[in-house]
């Protein structure tokens, strides 16, 4: 069971809140805070697409970019054994080193 929505290229983790008898969810990976409820799923989903859209619809008009949760630029430090490592793999399988960490990234992501 996933704890995760999705909207407009926006993910949200939602959690249930014994105290309020709700459903919440918060969109993850960017700075701005959005949030949203439902006491069933139904009313979930519908709260989640009214906050983007709130969201997006603020932002034009304040005439700034809305936030994504990533660029699809990562730079990662790992330990010189463990790149060239990688890159020798990637290079016996005839690929690029981006492609090759972007296959292993995808099959351990919940993408």
């Amino acid at each position: 069971m996933t704890n995760t929505m999705r909207y407009k290229g926006y993910t949200a983790r939602v959690q249930y809140s014994p105290d309020d008898d709700v459903f919440v969810g918060r969109i993850l990976g960017i700075e701005d805070s959005i949030s949203f409820h439902g006491t069933t799923v139904k009313e979930l989903h519908a709260d989640l697409k009214a906050a983007i859209e709130h969201y997006l619809e603020d932002c034009r008009k304040a005439g700034r970019k809305p936030q994504k949760q990533a660029s699809g630029n990562l730079m990662v430090r790992i330990a010189p054994e463990l790149h060239a490592a990688a890159a020798f793999s990637a290079q016996a399988q005839g690929k690029s080193l981006n492609t090759w960490v972007e296959e292993a990234i995808k099959e351990h992501a919940a993408v």
